[in-house]
């Protein structure tokens, strides 16, 4: 790439990355009282990441890079236009706006979810909603508000294409529910009894470590809302809560963010500090190609391998040994059956694997019913009630077990949550993928052992960055991403 192309995007990027750094922070670290304050400085940053992006002079240095015979630069140079073309269609005002009133909404959402008290957030999601339309009016759409919002976590997906998808979806997980719910639920007394906070942050660094996430470039912390940010490879870090009287809860959330981080920590070197560690038009500092090929690295960590019967015969003696007294009586086997247990219940994080993509259609739901004006607000609550008793047969008792339980609109993230369901395709598609290509992958894992694993998804997908695109990975081997099959054939082998 030329020197001033490199230059100039390099230091987006930086801008970007300092922006990950406070809002990291101000989830893990920062008081209560800075949230205002905090709000204006990354508004600041990312008025700042905004402006290069809209210089004149980057975009000549891009055109200047078009036709090259690099693939890379290439792609880097259209990625560039492309973001120029996006945020030339925002105004300065609204994205200011944004930036402040995800921070204050976030301390808002905080404390709402603590008391269960949706009033304490309402107003702040009312102008995340409104600040969301026209963000959707500005950008431009064919067919509902929602296309504007998914194009930039999901590139390429609509409201009208992720409906048909939920719907193939829906259709083939209801059979797969019923017949794992007609059996006799395994014996899960064990995982509610008292899991000391210290003990599981032990055993959470530690399996962590063993699943291949490098602390020398990295650190685990405690947050409300588990998640995983990065400020390049060198520095990439992850979050998990910890619940004395659930030990799932601390274990496979870790598990999950250790997935994104293996992603992020696997991307190629020589792309650190450029196009293809950054996502321009959400402006964030992130290596992997789209939210739901993120996604698919950690479901796939989480639930292929870390619910697996053999990672258990090979790790369970580690969880013992940080709680001897309370798992005593308590097998690998048994361990591994309840942590597969199928219960409908009332929290995203802490779902099943076969209920957990109900969730994520419920929310997408109500995104788009917001966006296009059918859902107020204000009505949320009992909308969000309504359908947890139709799709799961579960009553919600306040709003901190319903509608307040996820971080993201907090955030403003309209368009992210279909990325969880689409992340759980794309990683049964890529096992499967595995299971006949990388023989070896199969064979390690039934020994409890990731290493072939890491080795082939850092060849597949993480190297990459943002380089190639979802569909493009994916059609690398084979699979085409708006088919659920393989996902429902992955499920019934598991449960039906």
């Amino acid at each position: 790439m030329t020197t001033d192309f490199a230059t100039r995007t390099a230091r987006i990027n930086d801008v970007l990355c300092a922006v990950n750094t406070l809002q990291w922070d101000s989830r893990v670290m920062m008081p209560q009282q800075g949230a205002a304050t905090r709000g204006q400085q990354i508004a600041t940053l990312k008025a700042m990441a905004r402006s290069m992006i809209l210089d004149p002079a980057l975009a000549r240095a891009a055109e200047a890079l078009l036709g090259s015979d690099d693939p890379v630069q290439q792609r880097a140079a259209e990625t560039v236009l492309t973001a120029r073309e996006h945020h030339a269609r925002l105004p300065d005002a609204l994205l200011q706006e944004q930036a402040e009133n995800a921070t204050l909404a976030g301390a808002a959402w905080a404390e709402a979810r603590r008391t269960a008290d949706f009033a304490l957030f309402r107003p702040y999601l009312e102008r995340s909603v409104a600040i969301a339309r026209r963000t959707a009016e500005a950008l431009g759409y064919d067919g509902h508000p929602y296309d504007a919002h998914v194009a930039v976590f999901e590139p390429g997906e609509t409201a009208a294409s992720l409906t048909r998808l939920f719907d193939r979806l829906r259709a083939g997980l209801r059979p797969i529910l019923a017949a794992a719910m007609a059996r006799p639920a395994p014996r899960s007394n064990f995982l509610f009894r008292h899991y000391p906070k210290a003990a599981q942050q032990a055993f959470c660094a530690e399996i962590a470590g063993v699943l291949g996430y490098d602390y020398a470039r990295g650190r685990l912390d405690t947050t409300v809302h588990p998640f995983e940010v990065s400020f390049t490879r060198n520095d990439v870090r992850i979050t998990s809560r910890w619940n004395e009287g659930y030990l799932p809860v601390a274990i496979f959330g870790t598990i999950h963010e250790t997935g994104h981080a293996l992603y992020e920590q696997g991307v190629d070197p020589a792309l650190t500090r450029t196009v293809h560690a950054t996502d321009l038009p959400g402006l964030y500092a992130v290596g992997g190609t789209s939210f739901g090929m993120h996604e698919s690295q950690s479901r796939l960590l989480e639930n292929h391998v870390g619910r697996s019967a053999a990672f258990w015969q090979a790790h369970f003696g580690r969880l013992k040994a940080h709680f001897p007294d309370q798992l005593a009586d308590v097998t690998a086997e048994e361990f591994a059956a309840a942590v597969n247990r199928v219960s409908p219940g009332l929290i995203r994080i802490e779902a099943d694997e076969l209920t957990y993509d109900f969730h994520i259609m419920l929310r997408v739901r109500m995104e788009m019913a917001l966006l296009d004006g059918s859902l107020k607000v204000a009505d949320l609550p009992e909308a969000w009630n309504a359908a947890m008793a139709e799709d799961l047969g579960v009553s919600v008792p306040d709003d901190g077990q319903g509608c307040l339980q996820d971080v993201h609109w907090s955030h403003g993230y309209m368009g992210s949550f279909p990325t969880y369901t689409i992340g759980n395709m794309t990683a049964a598609q890529l096992m499967a993928h595995l299971r006949t290509a990388r023989p070896e992958v199969n064979a390690a894992l039934a020994q409890g052992e990731t290493a072939p694993l890491r080795a082939a998804l850092g060849d597949l997908v993480w190297r990459h960055g943002r380089s190639r695109s979802r569909a493009e990975l994916l059609a690398g081997i084979g699979a085409d991403p708006s088919d659920p099959e393989p996902y429902l054939d992955y499920l019934r082998a598991k449960f039906a």
